[in-house]
């Protein structure tokens, strides 16, 4: 199963223009998540509605996940 991941940055700041990425499994639309200042939107394939959180109630999410993922150094 092979992922895609693209994404547009915007030419401005993040404040006034959302950042989008286009996420695939197999070359099939498995969604479209929206980044802005405020909250992340995920969209599934076909939907006009998305699935809104702020970014306070996705930080308290990712705090009951196991920690298996380690920093990448830069």
């Amino acid at each position: 199963m092979k992922h895609e991941v693209t994404f547009d940055i915007p030419t401005r700041d993040l404040g006034k223009t959302d950042v989008h990425f286009l996420v695939k499994i197999d070359n099939e639309l498995l969604g479209k998540l929206e980044v802005s200042k405020g909250a992340l939107v995920w969209y599934p394939p076909n939907t006009v509605l998305g699935h809104k959180i702020t970014w306070l109630q996705f930080a308290k999410l990712m705090q009951g996940y196991p920690k298996a993922e380690r920093r990448k150094k830069p």
